[in-house]
Protein backbone atom coordinates (compact mmCIF):
# COMPACT_ATOMS: atom_id res chain seq x y z
CA UNK A 1 0.00 0.00 0.00
CA UNK A 2 1.56 3.29 -0.96
CA UNK A 3 1.19 6.73 0.73
CA UNK A 4 -1.03 7.84 -1.87
CA UNK A 5 -3.36 4.68 -1.79
CA UNK A 6 -4.56 6.17 1.27
CA UNK A 7 -5.16 9.87 0.85
CA UNK A 8 -5.12 12.94 -1.95
CA UNK A 9 -1.17 14.49 -1.61
CA UNK A 10 -1.65 17.03 -4.60
CA UNK A 11 -2.48 20.26 -1.97
CA UNK A 12 0.82 19.19 -0.06
CA UNK A 13 2.30 22.74 -1.46
CA UNK A 14 3.12 25.74 -0.97
CA UNK A 15 0.82 28.71 -1.94
CA UNK A 16 3.30 30.39 -4.40
CA UNK A 17 3.11 27.27 -6.49
CA UNK A 18 -0.35 28.00 -7.76
CA UNK A 19 -0.27 31.02 -7.59
CA UNK A 20 3.15 30.64 -9.70
CA UNK A 21 1.00 27.85 -11.72
CA UNK A 22 -1.71 30.60 -12.44
CA UNK A 23 0.45 33.06 -13.83
CA UNK A 24 1.67 30.39 -16.59
CA UNK A 25 -1.54 29.43 -17.53
CA UNK A 26 -2.82 32.94 -18.10
CA UNK A 27 0.92 33.98 -20.15
CA UNK A 28 0.13 30.73 -21.95
CA UNK A 29 3.34 29.67 -23.71
CA UNK A 30 2.06 25.71 -23.80
CA UNK A 31 5.27 25.02 -25.53
CA UNK A 32 7.68 26.17 -22.61
CA UNK A 33 9.43 23.69 -20.97
CA UNK A 34 12.03 24.14 -17.56
CA UNK A 35 14.33 22.22 -16.25
CA UNK A 36 14.67 22.43 -12.26
CA UNK A 37 17.63 20.58 -10.45
CA UNK A 38 17.13 18.82 -6.70
CA UNK A 39 20.60 19.24 -4.88
CA UNK A 40 21.86 20.36 -0.96
CA UNK A 41 24.57 22.44 -0.19
CA UNK A 42 25.91 20.56 3.05
CA UNK A 43 26.06 16.53 4.65
CA UNK A 44 24.43 16.14 8.24
CA UNK A 45 26.67 16.25 11.05
CA UNK A 46 29.29 17.71 9.19
CA UNK A 47 30.05 13.87 7.42
CA UNK A 48 31.81 12.98 4.45
CA UNK A 49 28.29 11.98 2.24
CA UNK A 50 24.40 11.66 2.17
CA UNK A 51 22.74 9.29 1.13
CA UNK A 52 19.71 9.34 -1.70
CA UNK A 53 16.19 8.31 -0.40
CA UNK A 54 12.72 8.98 -1.10
CA UNK A 55 12.61 8.83 -4.35
CA UNK A 56 9.86 5.57 -4.60
CA UNK A 57 7.43 8.26 -2.36
CA UNK A 58 8.15 11.08 -4.84
CA UNK A 59 7.46 8.64 -8.76
CA UNK A 60 4.21 7.50 -6.30
CA UNK A 61 3.08 11.28 -5.77
CA UNK A 62 3.58 12.07 -9.26
CA UNK A 63 1.33 9.02 -11.02
CA UNK A 64 -1.40 9.83 -8.59
CA UNK A 65 -1.14 13.36 -8.44
CA UNK A 66 -4.82 15.31 -9.46
CA UNK A 67 -6.99 17.83 -8.12
CA UNK A 68 -10.60 16.31 -7.03
CA UNK A 69 -13.63 18.46 -6.66
CA UNK A 70 -13.14 18.95 -3.28
CA UNK A 71 -9.59 20.36 -3.78
CA UNK A 72 -11.22 22.89 -6.86
CA UNK A 73 -13.90 24.44 -4.42
CA UNK A 74 -11.19 24.66 -1.66
CA UNK A 75 -9.27 26.39 -4.04
CA UNK A 76 -11.84 28.65 -5.31
CA UNK A 77 -12.74 30.17 -1.50
CA UNK A 78 -9.35 31.77 -1.71
CA UNK A 79 -10.24 34.29 -4.58
CA UNK A 80 -6.85 34.28 -6.02
CA UNK A 81 -7.10 32.12 -9.25
CA UNK A 82 -8.32 32.38 -12.80
CA UNK A 83 -11.93 30.15 -13.40
CA UNK A 84 -9.91 28.90 -16.84
CA UNK A 85 -7.22 27.93 -14.44
CA UNK A 86 -9.22 25.83 -12.04
CA UNK A 87 -11.23 24.15 -14.70
CA UNK A 88 -7.56 23.66 -16.01
CA UNK A 89 -6.73 21.81 -12.92
CA UNK A 90 -10.15 19.52 -13.22
CA UNK A 91 -8.48 16.94 -15.35
CA UNK A 92 -5.17 17.90 -14.61
CA UNK A 93 -2.05 15.43 -15.04
CA UNK A 94 1.86 15.44 -14.53
CA UNK A 95 2.92 15.23 -17.86
CA UNK A 96 6.99 15.92 -17.59
CA UNK A 97 10.02 13.91 -17.59
CA UNK A 98 12.24 13.08 -14.09
CA UNK A 99 15.97 12.10 -13.78
CA UNK A 100 17.13 11.07 -10.87
CA UNK A 101 20.21 8.86 -9.18
CA UNK A 102 19.17 5.39 -8.19
CA UNK A 103 17.56 5.41 -4.71
CA UNK A 104 20.16 4.60 -2.49
CA UNK A 105 22.84 6.34 -3.95
CA UNK A 106 26.11 8.11 -1.93
CA UNK A 107 25.67 11.63 -3.00
CA UNK A 108 27.19 15.12 -2.02
CA UNK A 109 27.22 18.35 -1.63
CA UNK A 110 25.85 20.52 -4.82
CA UNK A 111 25.03 18.19 -7.81
CA UNK A 112 21.74 17.50 -8.70
CA UNK A 113 20.30 14.49 -7.64
CA UNK A 114 16.82 14.80 -9.15
CA UNK A 115 16.32 16.98 -12.50
CA UNK A 116 12.63 17.78 -13.46
CA UNK A 117 12.38 18.39 -17.27
CA UNK A 118 8.34 19.50 -17.83
CA UNK A 119 6.49 22.20 -18.68
CA UNK A 120 6.38 25.34 -16.19
CA UNK A 121 3.32 24.58 -14.20
CA UNK A 122 3.90 20.61 -14.02
CA UNK A 123 7.73 21.80 -12.50
CA UNK A 124 6.32 24.37 -10.05
CA UNK A 125 3.14 22.15 -8.98
CA UNK A 126 5.80 19.44 -7.35
CA UNK A 127 8.25 21.50 -5.36
CA UNK A 128 7.01 21.05 -1.62
CA UNK A 129 6.22 17.69 -2.37
CA UNK A 130 9.60 16.47 -4.17
CA UNK A 131 11.51 18.15 -1.70
CA UNK A 132 9.48 17.08 1.60
CA UNK A 133 10.16 13.67 0.12
CA UNK A 134 13.58 13.68 -0.43
CA UNK A 135 14.71 15.65 2.54
CA UNK A 136 13.27 13.71 5.30
CA UNK A 137 14.17 10.09 3.99
CA UNK A 138 17.58 11.15 2.86
CA UNK A 139 18.26 12.72 6.33
CA UNK A 140 17.13 9.99 8.18
CA UNK A 141 19.02 7.21 6.03
CA UNK A 142 22.22 8.85 6.86
CA UNK A 143 21.77 9.36 10.20
CA UNK A 144 20.82 5.51 10.51
CA UNK A 145 23.97 5.05 7.86
CA UNK A 146 26.22 6.78 11.04
CA UNK A 147 24.43 4.88 13.72
CA UNK A 148 24.99 1.32 11.95
CA UNK A 149 28.33 1.93 11.24
CA UNK A 150 29.20 3.21 14.70
CA UNK A 151 27.73 -0.36 15.85
CA UNK A 152 30.45 -2.04 14.43
CA UNK A 153 28.85 -4.96 13.16
CA UNK A 154 26.55 -4.66 16.17
CA UNK A 155 22.81 -5.15 15.36
CA UNK A 156 20.67 -1.58 14.86
CA UNK A 157 17.04 -1.28 15.03
CA UNK A 158 14.77 1.24 14.88
CA UNK A 159 12.61 2.05 17.46
CA UNK A 160 11.96 5.64 17.19
CA UNK A 161 8.03 5.69 16.24
CA UNK A 162 6.65 7.57 19.17
CA UNK A 163 9.70 9.85 19.16
CA UNK A 164 8.64 10.50 15.88
CA UNK A 165 7.20 14.12 14.45
CA UNK A 166 4.12 12.31 13.55
CA UNK A 167 2.93 9.29 11.91
CA UNK A 168 4.01 9.63 8.70
CA UNK A 169 7.36 10.41 9.84
CA UNK A 170 7.55 6.88 11.88
CA UNK A 171 6.35 5.21 8.97
CA UNK A 172 8.59 6.37 6.15
CA UNK A 173 11.20 7.42 8.77
CA UNK A 174 11.99 3.62 9.15
CA UNK A 175 11.76 2.97 5.62
CA UNK A 176 14.51 5.59 5.76
CA UNK A 177 16.20 4.06 7.88
CA UNK A 178 16.51 0.15 6.38
CA UNK A 179 17.58 2.10 3.74
CA UNK A 180 20.59 3.35 5.84
CA UNK A 181 20.93 -0.04 6.94
CA UNK A 182 19.61 -0.82 10.64
CA UNK A 183 17.81 -4.60 10.21
CA UNK A 184 14.37 -3.81 11.16
CA UNK A 185 11.74 -1.51 12.94
CA UNK A 186 9.57 -1.59 15.66
CA UNK A 187 7.06 0.00 13.64
CA UNK A 188 4.42 -2.82 12.61
CA UNK A 189 2.98 -0.32 9.60
CA UNK A 190 6.37 0.01 8.35
CA UNK A 191 6.84 -4.01 8.18
CA UNK A 192 3.63 -4.15 6.64
CA UNK A 193 4.16 -1.60 3.72
CA UNK A 194 7.71 -2.13 3.08
CA UNK A 195 8.41 -5.52 4.03
CA UNK A 196 11.04 -4.53 6.49
CA UNK A 197 11.29 -7.39 9.52
CA UNK A 198 10.05 -6.15 12.23
CA UNK A 199 11.39 -6.40 15.88
CA UNK A 200 10.14 -5.90 19.76
CA UNK A 201 9.14 -7.96 23.14
CA UNK A 202 8.00 -6.79 26.19
CA UNK A 203 7.46 -2.94 28.15
CA UNK A 204 7.70 -2.37 31.67
CA UNK A 205 3.93 -2.59 32.20
CA UNK A 206 4.23 -6.31 31.20
CA UNK A 207 6.75 -6.69 34.21
CA UNK A 208 4.75 -4.51 36.35
CA UNK A 209 1.15 -5.61 35.91
CA UNK A 210 2.08 -9.10 37.59
CA UNK A 211 2.93 -9.75 41.25
CA UNK A 212 6.67 -10.22 40.35
CA UNK A 213 8.98 -9.63 38.35
CA UNK A 214 9.63 -13.87 38.08
CA UNK A 215 5.81 -14.48 37.35
CA UNK A 216 6.12 -11.89 34.32
CA UNK A 217 8.72 -13.28 32.73
CA UNK A 218 7.80 -16.86 33.32
CA UNK A 219 4.35 -15.90 31.61
CA UNK A 220 6.00 -14.24 28.71
CA UNK A 221 8.31 -17.45 28.54
CA UNK A 222 5.21 -19.42 28.19
CA UNK A 223 3.61 -17.05 25.84
CA UNK A 224 6.91 -16.97 23.22
CA UNK A 225 9.28 -19.87 24.17
CA UNK A 226 11.01 -19.11 20.65
CA UNK A 227 13.18 -15.81 20.82
CA UNK A 228 12.08 -15.21 24.43
CA UNK A 229 13.68 -11.66 25.12
CA UNK A 230 13.37 -10.49 28.27
CA UNK A 231 13.38 -6.57 29.42
CA UNK A 232 15.28 -6.70 32.79
CA UNK A 233 15.66 -3.50 34.28
CA UNK A 234 12.43 -2.40 35.47
CA UNK A 235 13.65 -3.30 39.24
CA UNK A 236 17.44 -4.05 39.56
CA UNK A 237 19.58 -5.36 36.63
CA UNK A 238 21.76 -7.21 38.52
CA UNK A 239 20.03 -8.25 41.90
CA UNK A 240 16.78 -8.98 40.27
CA UNK A 241 16.34 -9.04 36.25
CA UNK A 242 19.21 -10.75 35.27
CA UNK A 243 18.93 -13.51 38.13
CA UNK A 244 15.17 -14.04 37.23
CA UNK A 245 16.34 -14.00 33.34
CA UNK A 246 18.68 -16.98 34.23
CA UNK A 247 15.93 -18.80 36.14
CA UNK A 248 13.05 -18.16 33.56
CA UNK A 249 15.83 -19.86 31.02
CA UNK A 250 16.63 -22.99 33.26
CA UNK A 251 12.87 -23.74 34.82
CA UNK A 252 10.86 -22.76 32.20
CA UNK A 253 12.36 -22.67 28.88
CA UNK A 254 14.89 -25.17 29.16
CA UNK A 255 12.22 -28.02 29.97
CA UNK A 256 10.59 -27.04 26.78
CA UNK A 257 13.43 -27.56 24.66
CA UNK A 258 14.10 -23.50 24.25
CA UNK A 259 16.58 -21.04 25.21
CA UNK A 260 16.89 -17.72 26.30
CA UNK A 261 17.42 -15.43 23.10
CA UNK A 262 18.09 -12.33 25.36
CA UNK A 263 18.04 -10.03 27.31
CA UNK A 264 16.95 -6.01 27.15
CA UNK A 265 18.03 -2.94 29.32
CA UNK A 266 16.84 0.34 28.61
CA UNK A 267 18.75 2.65 31.22
CA UNK A 268 21.62 2.77 33.72
CA UNK A 269 25.13 2.74 32.78
CA UNK A 270 25.09 0.35 29.52
CA UNK A 271 28.69 -0.37 29.34
CA UNK A 272 28.73 -1.77 33.29
CA UNK A 273 25.36 -3.22 33.44
CA UNK A 274 26.20 -5.04 30.01
CA UNK A 275 29.76 -6.21 31.26
CA UNK A 276 28.39 -7.78 34.14
CA UNK A 277 24.99 -9.31 33.12
CA UNK A 278 27.58 -10.77 30.24
CA UNK A 279 29.76 -12.50 33.09
CA UNK A 280 26.72 -13.65 34.88
CA UNK A 281 24.96 -15.39 32.38
CA UNK A 282 27.88 -17.04 30.85
CA UNK A 283 28.85 -18.61 34.11
CA UNK A 284 24.81 -19.74 34.04
CA UNK A 285 25.51 -21.40 30.82
CA UNK A 286 24.01 -18.87 28.76
CA UNK A 287 26.97 -17.76 26.77
CA UNK A 288 24.48 -17.61 23.79
CA UNK A 289 21.77 -15.07 25.53
CA UNK A 290 22.31 -12.10 23.85
CA UNK A 291 22.92 -8.49 25.38
CA UNK A 292 20.15 -5.99 24.13
CA UNK A 293 20.37 -2.39 24.79
CA UNK A 294 18.14 1.15 24.32
CA UNK A 295 17.88 4.38 25.71
CA UNK A 296 18.62 7.78 23.84
CA UNK A 297 21.94 6.24 21.60
CA UNK A 298 23.49 7.93 18.61
CA UNK A 299 26.31 7.24 16.89
CA UNK A 300 28.44 8.42 19.64
CA UNK A 301 26.79 6.73 22.57
CA UNK A 302 27.17 3.70 21.04
CA UNK A 303 30.87 4.44 20.00
CA UNK A 304 31.92 5.09 23.94
CA UNK A 305 29.90 2.14 25.11
CA UNK A 306 31.51 0.02 23.08
CA UNK A 307 35.10 1.81 23.02
CA UNK A 308 34.42 0.94 27.31
CA UNK A 309 34.40 -2.64 26.51
CA UNK A 310 30.27 -2.93 26.79
CA UNK A 311 29.20 -6.62 25.87
CA UNK A 312 25.87 -5.19 24.19
CA UNK A 313 24.92 -7.87 20.92
CA UNK A 314 22.44 -5.36 19.75
CA UNK A 315 21.06 -1.77 19.84
CA UNK A 316 17.46 -0.35 19.52
CA UNK A 317 17.54 3.25 18.74
CA UNK A 318 14.88 5.58 18.73
CA UNK A 319 14.32 9.20 18.99
CA UNK A 320 17.71 10.72 17.71
CA UNK A 321 17.41 8.31 14.82
CA UNK A 322 13.88 9.09 14.00
CA UNK A 323 14.30 13.36 14.45
CA UNK A 324 18.00 12.70 13.24
CA UNK A 325 18.26 14.80 16.72
CA UNK A 326 21.62 15.92 15.99
CA UNK A 327 20.93 17.62 12.66
CA UNK A 328 17.71 17.47 11.65
CA UNK A 329 17.33 19.77 8.46
CA UNK A 330 19.12 18.12 5.32
CA UNK A 331 18.52 21.38 3.19
CA UNK A 332 17.72 20.54 -0.31
CA UNK A 333 16.75 22.80 -2.51
CA UNK A 334 14.88 23.23 -5.89
CA UNK A 335 16.18 25.54 -8.16
CA UNK A 336 15.51 26.12 -12.03
CA UNK A 337 18.58 25.41 -14.43
CA UNK A 338 16.87 26.24 -17.83
CA UNK A 339 14.21 27.65 -19.72
CA UNK A 340 13.11 26.49 -23.31
CA UNK A 341 11.50 28.41 -25.75
CA UNK A 342 11.22 27.80 -29.04
CA UNK A 343 12.79 24.25 -28.84
CA UNK A 344 16.33 26.77 -27.94
CA UNK A 345 17.55 25.77 -24.15
CA UNK A 346 18.98 28.79 -22.21
CA UNK A 347 20.86 28.14 -18.92
CA UNK A 348 19.52 29.90 -15.83
CA UNK A 349 22.01 30.88 -12.76
CA UNK A 350 20.82 32.24 -9.35
CA UNK A 351 23.71 34.91 -8.05
CA UNK A 352 23.81 35.40 -4.46
CA UNK A 353 26.11 37.66 -2.56
CA UNK A 354 26.64 34.00 -0.54
CA UNK A 355 28.98 32.05 -2.80
CA UNK A 356 27.55 28.83 -1.97
CA UNK A 357 24.25 29.82 -2.97
CA UNK A 358 25.43 30.11 -6.49
CA UNK A 359 23.84 27.82 -8.38
CA UNK A 360 25.01 25.39 -11.03
CA UNK A 361 23.32 26.02 -14.54
CA UNK A 362 22.07 24.63 -17.50
CA UNK A 363 21.28 21.65 -18.48
CA UNK A 364 23.96 18.78 -17.43
CA UNK A 365 25.05 15.46 -16.71
CA UNK A 366 26.59 13.96 -13.53
CA UNK A 367 28.97 11.29 -14.15
CA UNK A 368 31.16 9.08 -10.68
CA UNK A 369 34.44 8.82 -12.13
CA UNK A 370 36.36 5.71 -10.66
CA UNK A 371 40.01 5.36 -10.35
CA UNK A 372 41.95 1.61 -11.25
CA UNK A 373 41.08 0.66 -7.84
CA UNK A 374 37.20 0.66 -8.03
CA UNK A 375 37.16 3.66 -5.73
CA UNK A 376 35.16 6.86 -6.90
CA UNK A 377 37.57 9.92 -6.99
CA UNK A 378 35.18 12.26 -7.74
CA UNK A 379 31.82 13.22 -9.18
CA UNK A 380 31.83 15.36 -12.36
CA UNK A 381 29.41 17.45 -14.05
CA UNK A 382 29.16 17.87 -17.66
CA UNK A 383 27.37 20.08 -20.58
CA UNK A 384 24.29 17.45 -21.57
CA UNK A 385 25.44 17.20 -25.24
CA UNK A 386 29.29 16.42 -23.72
CA UNK A 387 30.54 13.24 -24.61
CA UNK A 388 33.67 11.92 -22.34
CA UNK A 389 36.53 9.63 -23.66
CA UNK A 390 37.83 7.90 -20.88
CA UNK A 391 39.96 5.43 -22.80
CA UNK A 392 42.24 8.66 -23.05
CA UNK A 393 43.11 11.25 -20.31
CA UNK A 394 39.72 13.60 -19.39
CA UNK A 395 40.49 17.00 -18.13
CA UNK A 396 38.50 18.16 -15.79
CA UNK A 397 38.28 22.08 -13.38
CA UNK A 398 38.53 21.77 -9.71
CA UNK A 399 35.69 24.67 -8.98
CA UNK A 400 37.56 25.57 -5.68
CA UNK A 401 41.05 25.73 -7.54
CA UNK A 402 40.54 26.56 -10.93
CA UNK A 403 43.81 27.72 -11.88
CA UNK A 404 45.09 23.82 -11.88
CA UNK A 405 45.90 21.79 -14.71
CA UNK A 406 43.91 18.30 -13.56
CA UNK A 407 42.92 15.09 -15.98
CA UNK A 408 41.41 11.86 -15.06
CA UNK A 409 43.84 9.16 -16.60
CA UNK A 410 43.17 5.34 -16.50
CA UNK A 411 39.45 6.26 -15.06
CA UNK A 412 36.14 4.91 -15.94
CA UNK A 413 32.68 6.73 -15.03
CA UNK A 414 29.06 6.31 -14.46
CA UNK A 415 26.22 8.74 -15.33
CA UNK A 416 24.47 8.44 -12.30
CA UNK A 417 20.94 10.23 -13.05
CA UNK A 418 18.78 7.43 -14.79
CA UNK A 419 15.24 8.13 -16.01
CA UNK A 420 12.45 7.78 -13.40
CA UNK A 421 9.70 9.31 -15.15
CA UNK A 422 8.98 9.42 -18.56
CA UNK A 423 5.42 11.81 -19.88
CA UNK A 424 3.88 11.53 -16.37
CA UNK A 425 4.67 7.83 -15.67
CA UNK A 426 6.95 5.31 -14.09
CA UNK A 427 10.04 4.43 -16.23
CA UNK A 428 11.15 1.25 -14.88
CA UNK A 429 9.85 -1.19 -12.09
CA UNK A 430 9.78 -0.46 -8.44
CA UNK A 431 12.52 -1.50 -6.72
CA UNK A 432 12.56 -3.92 -3.60
CA UNK A 433 13.50 -1.82 -0.51
CA UNK A 434 16.24 -4.40 0.34
CA UNK A 435 17.82 -4.00 -2.89
CA UNK A 436 18.31 -0.72 -2.09
CA UNK A 437 19.79 -1.53 1.16
CA UNK A 438 22.34 -3.86 -0.40
CA UNK A 439 23.04 -0.64 -2.70
CA UNK A 440 24.23 1.65 -0.30
CA UNK A 441 26.09 -1.07 1.13
CA UNK A 442 28.18 -2.01 -1.78
CA UNK A 443 29.02 1.41 -2.78
CA UNK A 444 30.11 2.08 1.43
CA UNK A 445 32.45 -1.10 0.98
CA UNK A 446 33.70 -1.42 -2.42
CA UNK A 447 33.54 2.31 -3.99
CA UNK A 448 33.79 5.47 -1.42
CA UNK A 449 36.84 5.72 0.19
CA UNK A 450 37.08 4.78 4.21
CA UNK A 451 38.59 8.33 4.41
CA UNK A 452 35.38 10.07 3.67
CA UNK A 453 33.03 7.74 6.17
CA UNK A 454 34.98 8.96 9.25
CA UNK A 455 32.90 10.95 11.97
CA UNK A 456 35.73 13.29 12.56
CA UNK A 457 37.09 15.59 9.67
CA UNK A 458 36.39 13.37 6.59
CA UNK A 459 37.68 13.58 3.19
CA UNK A 460 35.79 15.97 1.24
CA UNK A 461 35.00 14.27 -2.33
CA UNK A 462 35.91 16.19 -4.86
CA UNK A 463 32.42 17.72 -7.15
CA UNK A 464 34.68 18.56 -11.04
CA UNK A 465 33.24 20.21 -13.74
CA UNK A 466 34.18 19.58 -17.09
CA UNK A 467 35.96 22.60 -18.99
CA UNK A 468 33.05 23.33 -21.11
CA UNK A 469 30.48 23.05 -18.31
CA UNK A 470 32.70 25.37 -16.15
CA UNK A 471 33.45 28.55 -19.10
CA UNK A 472 30.08 28.26 -19.51
CA UNK A 473 28.86 28.48 -15.76
CA UNK A 474 31.52 31.35 -15.65
CA UNK A 475 30.29 32.90 -18.76
CA UNK A 476 26.84 33.11 -17.24
CA UNK A 477 28.08 34.20 -14.18
CA UNK A 478 29.69 37.02 -15.29
CA UNK A 479 27.03 38.11 -18.03
CA UNK A 480 24.34 38.15 -15.01
CA UNK A 481 26.94 40.21 -12.31
CA UNK A 482 27.30 43.17 -15.13
CA UNK A 483 23.56 43.61 -15.29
Amino acid sequence: MSQSDRRNLTLMMDLYEMTMSNGYFLDRNPNDRVCFDVFYRHNPDQGGFAIFAGLEQVIEYIENLHFDGADIDYLRTLGLFDPGFLEYLRGYRFTGDIDAFPEGTIIYPNEPVLTVTASPIDAQLIETAVLAEINHQSLIATKAQRIVRAARGHAVSDFGARRAHNMDAAVYGARAAYIGGVVGTATVMAGQMFNIPVNGTMAHSWVMYFEDEFTAFRKYAETYPKGCILLIDTYDVLKSGIPNAIRTAHEVLEPMGERLRGVRIDSGDLAYFSKEMRRMLDEAGLEDCMIAASNSLDEYTISSILDQGGRIDSFGVGERLITAKSDPVFGAVYKLAAVERGGAWTPKIKISATVEKITNPGLKRVFRVFGPDGKARADLITLRDERLDFTKPVRYVDPLKPWRNRSFEDCTARELQVPAIRGGKRASDPVDISQIRDYVRRQLTDEIWQEEQRFENPHQHHLDMSPDYYDMKMTLLNEESRD
